[in-house]
């Protein structure tokens, strides 16, 4: 089951570092990226966050909150949060709540082997909690800049 363009995303609460719980319903009047990782300080995730650290004023300014997402555990966001200082929250995902919500795992092959995975994926909810544009199969570069113009413009359209 996989989430529709302009359709509502489904409420969910999870944990997040800086000993938060992060409620999707409580983020409503404000855009929410959500982007998923495969894994916390990894080269293209950090690539990705860091990325995403050095717009957040930029994001911020067109009322939207980021929040990253991957199946580590929370000490290890923690670690990956401080160590790139992201000023913004990393939900630790392990029994795969959220992943499964965004349909996110994929079968990804690695080395010839097959497992399953988090599959580099972005997704832009409207301030009423609606998608409004998705990203799947995301190559990192110049990926951030093309989630701010889609920010930016659905702001500037309400």
């Amino acid at each position: 089951m996989s989430i529709e363009l302009g359709q509502p995303v489904t409420n969910f609460s999870a944990t997040a570092t800086g000993d938060t719980t992060i409620t999707l319903s409580e983020l409503k009047g404000k855009q929410v990226v959500i982007y998923f990782y495969p894994k916390a300080s990894t080269p293209g995730c950090t690539t990705e966050g860091g990325d995403f650290r050095d717009r957040k004023h930029q994001f911020d300014a067109a009322n939207t909150v980021i929040i990253g997402v991957s199946r580590d555990g929370i000490r290890a966001q923690e670690n990956f949060k401080a160590k790139q200082n992201f000023n913004f929250e990393l939900i630790s995902d392990k029994d795969e709540q959220v992943c499964q919500l965004f349909d996110v795992i994929k079968l990804k092959k690695m080395y010839g082997k097959e497992h399953l995975g988090i599959e580099r994926s972005t997704f832009l909810i409207d301030s009423e909690g609606k998608l409004a544009k998705a990203w799947r199969g995301v190559k990192v570069p110049g990926h951030v800049d093309e989630v701010l113009a889609a920010a930016e413009t659905l702001h500037a359209e309400h």
